[in-house]
C-alpha cells in the first residue's frame, strides 16, 4: 500500500509504504485508515483524497465492488473515507489510476490513445481512449489481465472464474509457479540451487538469475514475454493504440528481458499497421499508482 502527498504540480511530499499480504478485509481497511491519518497528521493542509485500488469499482457509488487478489467486496470505500475524514474522496482501479499518471505525466504523455499494463502479482490494465481514461458502463472496466489467451489453459487466480487469462499466464505469479516447475526438472540450475537453499522462488530471484544467465530463469522469463506478446497482439488488433506502456513490479525489475520478447511476439502476431506499435516501459515506475490518484482527486476537485 503506497501512499503519498502529492500537490498540483506534482511536488511529493510525505511518502510511506506499508506491507499489506495476508491482511483479511477488516485489517486491510484498517491499514488504509491508519495510513491516511498518518499522512494527513504530516500535510494537514490536503484538500482530497485520492485511491487507487485492484479491484472493480462501481464510480457512480464510490464502492469497491470486488478484488481479484484482496479480500474486498461490496465496499462502500468513498463513503467509509469521506466520513472518517470529512474530505472529497475520488475512487478508481489501479491500472486506470496509473494509465491516467503515464497518459498525463509519464510515457504515455502526447498520445491519444493508449494501453497500460501493470505486470506484477497480477496484470492490471488500463486504456486512455481519444485522450480519456475508459472505464466502461458502470466505471469497472477495463480488466484487460483478465482476457483469455488460452480458452483450456490454468484457472484464473483468486477470485475470477475464468481459465487461461493472461494475468493467470504472464504475471509474476505465472512466473513463480513455471519457474518452480522448471527447476525440478533441472536440478543443476541456479533456480533449483535457490530451492534446495529453502528460500522462495520469486519475481526478483527469477529475474536475477536470469540476468547472470542462467539458461532456465531466461526460459522462464521468455514464457511469460511471449504470453504478453500474444495479448499484446490482441490488444492492438482491438484498440490500434498509439503506444503500449508497460509497468509494474515484473516489468521493472526485468525491462528489456521481459520487452523485448514480447515486442516480437506482437510484430510477428499482430495486423500490419498494428504490429508496429511502440511498446516502452513505464516511467513513473511504483510512484504511478498515487500519481494517478492524486491526478485524479485534482481533476474531480476542479470539475
Amino acid at each position: 500500500m503506497a501512499i503519498a502527498a502529492v500537490d498540483a504540480d506534482l511536488g511529493i511530499g510525505h511518502q510511506a509504504i506499508h506491507r499489506t499480504v495476508g491482511l483479511n478485509g477488516e485489517e486491510l481497511i484498517d491499514g488504509l485508515l491508519g495510513a491516511l491519518e498518518e499522512a494527513l497528521a504530516q500535510e494537514p493542509r490536503a484538500e482530497s483524497i485520492g485511491l487507487g485500488i485492484p479491484c472493480t469499482i462501481d464510480r457512480e457509488r464510490g464502492v469497491a465492488l470486488g478484488a481479484v487478489n484482496l479480500p474486498i467486496a461490496n465496499l462502500p470505500i468513498r463513503d467509509l473515507i469521506a466520513d472518517r475524514f470529512h474530505l472529497p474522496v475520488s475512487v478508481d482501479n489501479d491500472a486506470n489510476v496509473a494509465a491516467l499518471a503515464e497518459h498525463r505525466h509519464g510515457a504515455a504523455r502526447g498520445t491519444t490513445n493508449a494501453v497500460v499494463l501493470t505486470v506484477g502479482t497480477g496484470i492490471g490494465g488500463g486504456l486512455i481512449i481519444n485522450g480519456r481514461v475508459y472505464r466502461g458502463r458502470s466505471g469497472a472496466g477495463p480488466e484487460l489481465g483478465h482476457m483469455v489467451i488460452e480458452a483450456d489453459g490454468p484457472p484464473c487466480q483468486g477470485t475470477c472464474p475464468n481459465r487461461g487469462c493472461v494475468e493467470t499466464l504472464a504475471s509474476g505469479t505465472a512466473l513463480a509457479r513455471d519457474a518452480r516447475v522448471m527447476a525440478e526438472a533441472n536440478p543443476g540450475s541456479r533456480l533449483a540451487e535457490i530451492m534446495a537453499a529453502g528460500e522462495p522462488l520469486d519475481g526478483p530471484k527469477i529475474i536475477g538469475a536470469a540476468k547472470d544467465g542462467d539458461e532456465i530463469a531466461l526460459a522462464a522469463v521468455n514464457r511469460i514475454a511471449d504470453r504478453l506478446g500474444v495479448a499484446l497482439a490482441s490488444y492492438a488488433n482491438i484498440f490500434e493504440p498509439d503506444i503500449f506502456v508497460l509497468g509494474g513490479g515484473v516489468t521493472s525489475a526485468a525491462g528489456d528481458l521481459l520487452l523485448e520478447p514480447a515486442r516480437a511476439v506482437l510484430a510477428a502476431r499482430a495486423l500490419k499497421p498494428q504490429n508496429v506499435t511502440p511498446v516502452v516501459q513505464a516511467e513513473l515506475g511504483w510512484q504511478a499508482g498515487f500519481v494517478g490518484a492524486a491526478t485524479l482527486a485534482l481533476d474531480e476537485g476542479r470539475a
